[in-house]
């Protein structure tokens, strides 16, 4: 009888103890219950997250540095001159990798009757065999070192540009140099560029956009600008390798010849590349042919559902005309315009003064203001794809817009500072790329002899704040 009290008084006492504990457990719960911010884990599992340091909390032994300013002062581009005219450019950027380009004052405006294409011909034939290295080595030469190589073509420049790594700098100028100044021109080479070139041309000929343009500069122009970037199977044919070898002759001379860099240190760029450059011939006197502007009409039929039309106008001056160039970017961006269908809305400017008239009218299938502009002259216009019952309405439409922004008052304030926001934006957007940079310094360098400030865009560099340029000669 006595074992069983004493038995039954340590269960009740253990019963007790037990409950006290939970009544503990429960309470600690409770406390970290509350200083916890509970979160995603807790919501999932149940089961409560460890409480967190509030984000302001500074860790022991860790600096934080201070933040940058507003306004962090860019790169300067600094130009050398070599002995033999040859400018050297480039600008210093944060990053890891770097952009070299050689950018050359010629194109399809240096073209004669005979040479007609040539230009398009050394775009393909560009990183091919040169006299230091096959084909084969120039692509795992690039390849090795993760590199992106292309050349373009236009009227008045040739571009053979070169990403990669800034480590392997001087390896990208060795290799960028020798395929621009040492090609080999192989016969059987050639033939089969020639082949390729015919295929690329012929597709282009059916890209409306691309016809449009280039029918726009024969009709328009009187001249060098009259020669055409598409050039017909005919002249393609009876190129071969002498008239590649005459034309870089003639054309590819020292003061003609930019090698612009983004992303390097310049002196270093410069130690790597004057001994590659400075024996390049210093021929004087070449002048860009002349063009005059004399408008016209040209009409085209093809197998197509829409029929396409431009109504388009000079922009006089040009690149040299920087004010003017600025003004028309402007005028672009305001009338904007947009097609029937772009990421799942009706156009792309839906505050353009253009893409009202895809929603309005159906038989405009897109509608876009466009330019074009050369060293001296350049065309600006509106580009519309409709039916072809609708093309004389849709020319009216075209001439109501402009006349309708040509009018005091039909431009509000707001919509000036929105498109000239909105042009701001997409060269400095455009900027952050080192290619697009790259690019930039080797045009602007080929025109003016230096590079403006973006941040004062239209000022000559005469009265530039010099933020962002410096020249050593």
């Amino acid at each position: 009888m006595r074992r069983a009290v004493s038995g039954l008084s340590a269960l009740k006492r253990h019963r007790a103890d037990a409950q006290m504990m939970n009544i503990a457990i429960r309470s600690a719960s409770t406390s970290v219950a509350q200083s916890s911010s509970g979160g995603f884990w807790t919501w999932l599992t149940g089961a409560r997250s460890n409480a967190l340091p509030p984000p302001d909390f500074a860790l022991p032994g860790v600096t934080i540095p201070p933040p940058l300013p507003d306004l962090v002062e860019p790169g300067k581009t600094k130009i050398t001159t070599l002995s033999n005219g040859v400018k050297i450019a480039s600008e210093t950027s944060a990053g890891s990798s770097c952009s070299v380009g050689v950018y050359i004052d010629c194109g399809s405006v240096y073209e004669a009757p005979e040479t007609t294409g040539v230009s398009q011909l050394l775009k393909t034939m560009a990183f091919v065999t040169t006299t230091n290295r096959s084909e084969l080595r120039v692509v795992r030469e690039i390849e090795a070192i993760g590199g992106s190589a292309k050349a373009s073509a236009s009227r008045e420049m040739m571009s053979y540009t070169y990403g990669a790594l800034k480590t392997y700098m001087p390896e990208m100028v060795e290799v960028l140099i020798d395929c621009v100044r040492n090609p080999a021109f192989l016969d059987w080479e050639v033939k089969e560029q020639i082949l390729r070139l015919k295929a690329e041309l012929a597709k282009a000929s059916s890209n409306p956009e691309k016809l449009l343009l280039e029918a726009l500069h024969s009709t328009g122009y009187s001249g060098a600008l009259a020669n055409p970037l598409i050039a017909s199977e005919s002249s393609i044919s009876r190129l071969n390798t002498d008239v590649l070898e005459q034309f870089i002759f003639e054309n590819y001379t020292a003061p003609r010849i930019v090698l612009a860099a983004s992303g390097v240190d310049h002196d270093e760029l410069v130690s790597i590349a004057e001994p590659l450059l400075s024996d390049i011939p210093n021929v004087t006197g070449t002048t860009r042919p002349k063009s005059t502007y004399v408008g016209g009409e040209y009409r085209r039929t093809a197998d197509s559902l829409n029929t396409d039309v431009a109504l388009a106008f000079e922009v006089p001056g040009g690149w040299l005309k920087e004010k003017d160039f600025a003004t028309v970017s402007v005028l672009q961006t305001l009338l904007g315009g947009g097609g029937t269908f772009s990421w799942g809305r009706q156009g792309k400017g839906l505050h353009s003064r253009l893409n009202h008239l895809v929603t309005e009218f159906d038989q405009i299938k897109s509608i876009s203001a466009f330019k074009d502009v050369h060293s001296n002259t350049g065309i600006f216009g509106i580009h519309a794809s409709t039916d072809a019952s609708f093309v004389p309405k849709a020319i009216d439409l075209a001439a109501r817009e402009l006349t309708s922004i040509a009018t005091p008052g039909q431009v509000d304030q707001s919509q000036l500072d929105r498109a000239k926001a909105s042009a701001k934006s997409a060269i400095l957007v455009n900027l952050e790329s080192k290619a697009s940079l790259t690019e930039d310094m080797g045009r602007q360098v080929l025109a003016f002899g230096e590079r403006y400030c973006v941040v004062t865009v239209g000022v000559p560099p005469a009265l530039c704040c010099n933020c962002c340029c410096d020249k050593t000669i």
